[in-house]
């Protein structure tokens, strides 16, 4: 099983703000797809989910920028999953540049799995907990 997850993905141009910069929200789309990328390689594609009616929706995201991406950065969206309950998971991300191994930023999204049917939440099916690898992380400052 992957523990700890590294999604590549490049900045692109249609990614930068007035500044000359990766716009903020960016950084969200970034960590749903590197999320999305994780649960596949773990055989839970979004097709999966819809098959049988449930999945997850974002409760939360805290974010900490410390650096700014620019266009055409290669970076590495790095994530795992810390803790998975009842109902609730919390996944972690560190944003990395792949040239020099800067961390631009760092990031959690709580997650809640839910119904389709009814939007409410619902508890994680026991096979899908098991298909997640957990890996300890340090809390946010």
């Amino acid at each position: 099983m992957i523990e700890l997850f590294d999604y590549p993905h490049t900045v692109g141009d249609d990614e930068i703000d007035e500044q000359g910069r990766a716009n903020n929200v960016v950084y969200v789309a970034w960590m749903q797809e590197a999320a999305i990328a994780h649960s596949a390689v773990l055989g839970w594609p979004p097709e999966r989910y819809l098959r049988l009616g449930v999945g997850w929706v974002a409760r939360s995201h805290w974010i900490e920028y410390l650096q700014p991406a620019m266009a055409g950065d290669e970076i590495i969206v790095e994530t795992h999953v810390a803790d998975m309950k009842k109902v609730t998971s919390k996944r972690v991300y560190r944003i990395l540049r792949r040239a020099d191994g800067e961390v631009l930023a760092k990031a959690e999204t709580n997650w809640v799995f839910v119904s389709y049917a009814t939007g409410k939440p619902t508890r994680i099916l026991p096979e899908i907990a098991a298909a997640f690898p957990l890996k300890l992380s340090e809390p946010k400052q």
